[in-house]
């Protein structure tokens, strides 16, 4: 893209009151950015309120700045450093999913390694991916894997667990780098990455620019995605990170993958937002359920009711999809992920009396019949393998190891 022509496209996102829908009909009225902004204020009227047509005829003030800024972040492509693009909207490597979403935007902004690539005779005509080998970077297989920002113990772990196992059957993960399951999720997915390889293991969709992180305890994570997959935003550079734009920004999640895994959501969820999002694209929604007695587990809970499917294993959402993994993994995708363990070994035995619901240490006590010595060292045996977490409040919860 030349420098003239991205700042056109620049300016149309920057004039006050043009919104996307308005940028599409300028668009369809008069070409390209450029033939746009050479309109007479008559013919502009055509298409716009006159208070639009006067704004498109002046120059935002801070377009100059923004212009320079995004063109100097562009020429830092390079060998050795993440790759930076903008898609604009008809480009030919605009993802075609979103142009299928109510409000597709008009400029993506894309840093890393990956690139968008699905080629559509691939996927059959409703849309679900063929249980074919695609290429490298495609998102013809891709699911979203998104949930609460301050998930449990087993949230967390149920996050990152599917999202290895469903990157090494070779799918994208996508999320959003939120804090809580979207970041177990893209760490899962990373993990699924073998050396050498040059599939897009993950794509971020961000509600900031992407001169920033958000939030920033995810710097170091945001740089691995960009070696593997993708940092993708709508917003311009020097985007703050602004609460209205997260949940703007959950359309894109829904629309770049090909279904919805919701690990962990209270009620009032953006998740299930997204969830919302990708039923009304015709796409797969999936649930993970968790105790009657968590909150965290109720948007799950009421996803399901509404006609989300449940799994339990990451088997369960490639089966759906039709997408097939190789034998190896079986072990991998069983039910509740856990290894064999002796059934005679204590510590099993303290696991089963535990469950998988948050429990006291009173509570605990008398389900195992141990002394309190006892129960507390294995407790700790058990923290230490990875088995068993400690929650506020003085609970203990069992966890799945991955």
């Amino acid at each position: 893209m030349e420098h003239a022509e991205l700042g056109s496209w620049l300016r149309l996102t920057l004039t006050p009151g043009v919104g996307n829908q308005t940028a599409r009909k300028l668009l369809a009225a008069f070409g390209l950015p450029q033939a746009v902004f050479q309109q007479s204020a008559t013919a502009l009227r055509q298409v716009v309120s006159a208070p639009l047509a006067a704004a498109l005829r002046s120059e935002p003030p801070e377009l100059a700045a923004l212009l320079e800024t995004t063109w100097n972040w562009l020429q830092q492509s390079g060998p050795g450093s993440a790759q930076r693009r903008i898609l604009v909207l008809g480009d030919a490597d605009y993802p075609a999913s979103l142009l299928a979403i109510e409000d597709p935007p008009l400029l993506l902004y894309l840093l890393g390694a990956g690139k968008f690539s699905c080629d559509p005779s691939m996927a059959t005509q409703n849309g679900t991916p063929p249980a074919t080998h695609l290429p490298a970077n495609s998102l013809a297989n891709s699911i979203a894997v998104v949930g609460s920002r301050n998930p449990s113990p087993q949230g967390a772990t149920n996050a990152r667990y599917f999202a290895k196992a469903l990157g090494q059957a070779g799918l994208t993960v996508i999320s959003g780098l939120a804090l809580g399951v979207d970041g177990a999720a893209h760490e899962g997915a990373l993990e699924s990455v073998e050396a050498g390889s040059v599939r897009l293991a993950t794509v971020a969709v961000v509600g900031t620019g992407l001169d920033r992180v958000y939030p920033k305890r995810h710097l170091a994570l945001a740089h691995r995605i960009a070696q593997h997959g993708l940092l993708v935003s709508e917003y311009p550079l020097g985007t703050a990170p602004l609460a209205a734009n997260f949940p703007k920004r959950n359309r894109l999640i829904a629309g770049l993958a090909q279904g919805t895994l919701v690990v962990e959501a209270a009620v009032q969820s953006g998740s299930l937002i997204t969830a919302r999002l990708t039923a009304e694209q015709g796409k797969d929604v999936f649930a993970i359920p968790g105790s009657i007695h968590s909150s965290q587990a109720r948007g799950c809970h009421a996803l399901i009711k509404q006609g989300a499917k449940l799994v339990e294993s990451a088997q369960d959402v490639l089966e759906e999809m039709n997408i097939r993994f190789a034998p190896t993994m079986t072990h991998d995708l069983k039910a509740d992920g856990s290894a064999a363990q002796d059934r005679t070994d204590p510590a099993h035995r303290l696991l089963e009396v535990l469950g998988f619901d948050p429990v006291g240490l009173e509570a605990l006590q008398a389900r195992s019949s141990l002394e309190t010595a006892e129960l507390q060292a294995q407790l700790m045996a058990l923290e230490l393998d990875g088995l068993v977490a400690r929650l506020p409040g003085g609970l203990f919860q069992r966890l799945t190891p991955t």
